[in-house]
């Protein structure tokens, strides 16, 4: 494995990250339709797919802008939302940090839950890779994801309401996080995590401007980080 070259390394994450594209493409169809419903046309709905790149905080911000919420409201829930990128981001320090400057801006604006998944699972996998194949690897992962995910938000925003509704799109974005989140729940903490995210969420439906998913969140990683240190604890 350590004679394996970049070049090997970026078709292996080009074959990983493939699954994906039976995803992304609904996916981005999904987005395309919804932006152009919510008034947008063709060419902002495009530059907000490209600007932003980050499927769930773009369905979170038209979805509240619909509902005629608060900007400020709007702008906190996207980034909210988007905290988990950051989350990733630290986690993949220690793997690409080594790296040049212009490829870590890259690979940061490319950073996606399907990237995320795959490499960090390959790199816990593979602790010996070299940061060359750490980063060539990362790229290929999303390669197959990428061109999908605009051709998919233009399709949606040019074909609009004439994509039928037997078609579910729908389906895409909870089975990509399923997809993703399930081969992740490898320790307690994880799952800990995951179970109060879900009940906290139930309990706080009701709150305005789905300002209870914001507090789900941060009451799974609370528990998720309690649930560590006790682990840690009972070990020492």
């Amino acid at each position: 494995m350590a004679t394996a070259t970049p070049k090997s390394y970026f078709w292996k994450g080009f074959r990983d990250g493939t699954p994906f594209v039976f995803v992304a493409m609904p996916f981005g169809l999904l987005f395309g339709v919804f932006a152009t419903e919510a008034g947008l046309d063709v060419v902002q709905t495009m530059a907000f797919s490209a600007t932003v790149f980050a499927g769930a905080a773009q369905f979170t911000a038209l979805q509240l802008l619909q509902d005629n919420t608060p900007t400020v409201i709007v702008l906190i829930s996207a980034l909210a939302v988007n905290l988990r990128v950051a989350m990733y981001s630290a986690s993949l320090t220690p793997y690409l940090g080594a790296a040049p400057l212009w490829q870590r801006a890259c690979a940061a604006y490319l950073i996606v839950d399907q990237s995320y998944a795959c490499s960090i699972a390959r790199f816990e996998k593979e602790p010996d890779m070299s940061v060359p194949q750490r980063m060539v690897y990362f790229v290929g992962s999303v390669t197959p994801i990428t061109p999908l995910w605009v051709l998919g938000t233009y399709l949606g925003a040019v074909l609009g309401t004439q994509i039928p509704d037997s078609w579910a799109l729908d389906f895409a974005l909870p089975i990509t996080f399923l997809a993703m989140i399930g081969p992740m729940m490898r320790t307690l903490a994880h799952v800990v995590a995951a179970l109060v995210a879900i009940v906290v969420a139930l309990l706080t439906v009701a709150v305005p401007f789905n300002l209870g998913l914001l507090i789900a969140g941060a009451a799974g990683m609370i528990a998720g980080a309690q649930t560590e240190l006790m682990l840690e604890r009972s070990k020492s």
